[in-house]
C-alpha cells in the first residue's frame, strides 16, 4: 500500500470510517509487534506490548497532524512506549553480554546431550539462532536496543530514527554507532556465524538450551512463529563474502518478519467494532 492511500485511510478513520480504521490498523500491526519482540525477546510480552500500542494509536489518532509520515508516527508511540514500559520476564534477568557468553561457553561445555529425534533439527537450530541472537539485543539497555533496532535492523535513515526517538541526529548516529560496536565486538568473540575461527554454533547449543528450558520442543517461540515473510537462507549462505562490520547487521535483518498473533488482530477489531474509534472525533 502506497504512502497517499495510508494518509486516504487516516484521513477517512479520523473522520470516524471503522472500515478504514481496521485496515489501517492491520497494515501497521505486523511492524509493531515485530519492533515489540525485538524489544522484549518473548512473543507473548510481544502480544501484549503490541496490543497496547495499537490501542494508543487507535485513541490518538486525531492528534496525528501529518507533519511527518504516519509509520514514523506509529513507530514513536511504539518506542516510547516500549521504551517506558514495565520490564518483562527476559529484561528481569539484568543479563551483560559478559554473562550471555559465560553461557554459551556452558553450553558448548555440554553439547552431548541428547536432542528429541523426532523434532525437525533445524527448526531446533533455527530456534537456538534466532533466540541467541534477540538475546543479545537484551543485553544492550533499552535506549541502545532500540536504537540499534531502528537504524541497524530496521535500516531507518538518522532523521528517521532522531524523529521517533526525539533526539537530534548527531545523538541518534552516535548511540547507533555505540549499539553496533558492542554487538559487533560479541559476536567477534562468540558467534560462529559471525566468526567461522569461535567454536560456537547453533547446533551445538540446541541440547543446553533444553536441558535448561530456553528450548521446548512442545512450543518453539521464534523457530515455529507465523511470518509476514520468511527469513533470508540467501543471507545465510553469503553470510562470509560481507566484512566482519556487515555481518551482525545482515544477521539480525535475515531474521524473518514475524506476523502480529491472530488473538491481537481480534482484539483491535474488536476494540474498533466497540465504539472506541468514536474516540477519534471527540473535539
Amino acid at each position: 500500500m502506497t504512502l497517499q492511500n495510508i494518509e486516504t485511510l487516516v484521513v477517512q478513520a479520523k473522520d470516524g470510517d471503522k472500515a478504514s480504521l481496521e485496515v489501517l490498523v492491520r497494515q501497521i500491526q505486523d511492524n509493531v509487534y515485530g519492533l515489540a519482540m525485538r524489544m522484549l525477546w518473548h512473543p507473548e510480552d510481544a502480544e501484549d506490548a503490541a496490543q497496547e500500542i495499537l490501542i494508543k494509536v487507535v485513541t490518538h489518532l486525531r492528534n496525528y497532524r501529518g507533519d511527518s509520515a504516519f509509520t514514523t508516527w506509529v513507530y514513536r508511540i511504539a518506542a516510547n512506549h516500549l521504551l517506558t514500559t514495565r520490564q518483562r520476564r527476559v529484561e528481569r534477568e539484568r543479563i551483560t553480554f559478559e554473562q550471555f557468553g559465560e553461557l554459551l561457553d556452558m553450553g558448548l561445555a555440554e553439547e552431548t546431550l541428547s536432542v528429541p529425534a523426532q523434532v525437525d533439527q533445524r527448526l531446533l537450530e533455527e530456534e537456538a539462532k534466532i533466540g541467541c541472537m534477540q538475546g543479545m539485543l537484551v543485553c544492550l539497555d533499552r535506549d541502545h536496543r532500540m536504537t540499534y533496532i531502528l537504524g541497524e535492523i530496521l535500516e531507518l535513515t538518522g532523521k528517521e530514527g532522531a524523529q521517533i526517538l526525539g533526539i537530534t541526529q548527531a545523538a541518534f548516529r552516535k548511540r547507533l554507532s555505540r549499539a553496533r560496536e558492542r554487538i559487533r565486538s560479541f559476536m567477534h568473540k562468540k558467534c560462529g556465524l559471525a566468526n567461522q575461527a569461535n567454536p560456537c554454533r547453533c547446533r551445538r547449543q540446541v541440547g543446553p538450551n533444553i536441558k535448561y528450558g530456553r528450548i521446548h520442543t512442545d512450543k518453539l517461540l521464534f523457530a515455529d512463529h507465523p511470518t509476514s515473510s520468511p527469513n533470508s537462507e540467501f543471507v545465510l549462505s553469503r553470510i562470509q563474502e560481507l566484512d566482519e562490520l556487515e555481518r551482525s547487521a545482515a544477521l539480525f535483518r535475515s531474521h524473518p518478519n514475524y506476523a502480529a498473533p491472530s488473538a491481537l488482530i481480534d482484539s483491535i477489531r474488536n476494540l474498533v467494532e466497540s465504539g472506541a474509534s468514536q474516540l477519534l472525533s471527540d473535539k
